[in-house]
């Protein structure tokens, strides 16, 4: 009789190839599609908005100086500190002062006790008149001369000019300063409210203009601007456009702007590099989605956007300026479609996804390999005066 061992395993082990092959049929273990967050544009009435360069200055800015010659002896602020307006800052030795001013006056002592003895003596005829005009100068010169001395004497004190910070002490104790020129001791900086001076192209007011009289645009009636930082982010407070210069400077053919801000915690400095935003005028039936779902390939710009058994499809458009953070889309969108913010990483053209509502709020998903160009050019686009047709013809 033969063994039955050798049977039973290989029963076994063709039943057990049986269920791979079952768990491995078509279906089994497919990944569900990935979720992308998406917008619905429609169209609004949005606010174009251009994003310029600019830097920060001080509203006011004083040299603190010495008017008078002498040595430092005490330095009486804090350096970095903020000062009052008539605030002492530095002490210089003033014996040669208080001597100076005590010498004028005994003069005007002396010259107007001899002008009161000519006065009698002129009604006497015993002084002519001449002398007695000439005490009564004498009178006069001697107040002048202590009048000097005592203003010397109050700038061996030396006080701040204005109110505002005061940078860091550009002398020290025992220095000899006023020796043939004013030394420079230190710089006061106001800096609240705090100034942001930058540039716009004439060509892109030329623009704006035509496009207003053509009726595409209407004018913003806003004259509140944001300040974006360095590090991108907006500054908490919003300020105001105080002028805009009359001649266009030939070099650049670009015309001077300034904004004022308010800065209470000194948290602007000047010399910042920022971007000031500001509203430009007022577009009817204007498609916009965030900046970040703009992309940029080989062809030109372009959005995901949700097709068909939500699959995803690639859509050309052309953007046409900003509004606030988001693009403003000129061409390729109408309306009802849902375009793709967050997860376009995930997003491959032709497959399924689930799309679920953007969440403005949620961490911003790093952008794949191929966005780097158009990261460069959304940063050259804002540093701009504003995208422009041409320019978006180019793209």
């Amino acid at each position: 009789m033969k063994p039955i061992y050798p049977i039973l395993l290989t029963l076994v082990l063709a039943a057990c190839g049986e269920g791979d092959k079952k768990a491995a049929g078509p279906g089994a273990g497919a990944p569900p599609p990935p979720e992308v967050e998406v917008v619905t544009v429609s169209p609004v009435t949005a606010t174009l908005t251009q994003e310029l360069p600019g830097r920060l200055q001080a509203v006011r800015t004083a040299q603190v100086r010495a008017r008078v010659e002498g040595v430092v002896e005490k330095r009486l602020f804090v350096e970095g500190s903020d000062v009052e307006a008539g605030a002492p800052l530095f002490q210089l030795d003033a014996r040669t002062y208080r001597a100076a001013a005590a010498s004028a006056e005994s003069d005007v002592a002396v010259a107007r006790i001899t002008l009161e003895r000519y006065k009698p003596l002129l009604d006497m005829k015993a002084v002519s008149k001449q002398e007695y005009d000439l005490a009564e100068a004498k009178v006069k010169q001697a107040e002048a001369v202590l009048a000097k001395a005592n203003l010397d004497l109050e700038n061996a004190n030396v006080l701040a000019p204005i109110s505002g910070r005061i940078g860091r002490a550009l002398v020290t104790e025992g220095a000899l300063v006023g020796k043939g020129e004013a030394t420079h001791l230190a710089t006061i900086e106001q800096l609240n409210p705090i100034y942001a001076n930058f540039t716009q192209s004439n060509a892109d007011l030329l623009r704006l203009q035509q496009a207003v009289k053509a009726g595409k645009l209407k004018r913003s009636g806003e004259t509140r601007v944001d300040l974006v930082l360095e590090d991108g982010s907006l500054y908490s407070q919003q300020g105001r456009i105080l002028f805009t210069d009359l001649a266009v400077d030939p070099n650049t053919g670009s015309v001077q702007l300034r904004a004022e801000f308010p800065n209470p915690k000194s948290e602007l400095l000047p010399g910042t590099f920022v971007r000031v935003r500001f509203p430009e005028a007022l577009a009817e039936n204007a498609i916009r989605v965030p900046q970040r779902a703009v992309q940029a390939g080989a062809a030109g710009q372009y959005v995901l956007v949700i097709g068909p058994e939500s699959k995803v499809v690639p859509q050309p458009v052309k953007a046409g300026g900003m509004s606030g953070s988001d693009w403003i889309i000129a061409e390729g969108l109408k309306g009802g479609e849902q375009v793709i913010v967050n997860g376009v990483q995930k997003a491959r053209p032709g497959s399924p996804v689930k799309p679920m509502p953007w969440n403005p709020a949620s961490p911003q998903a790093p952008q794949p390999s191929h966005m780097s160009g158009m990261s460069g050019m959304s940063g050259g686009m804002t540093g701009m005066a504003a995208p422009t047709p041409s320019a978006n013809e180019k793209k």
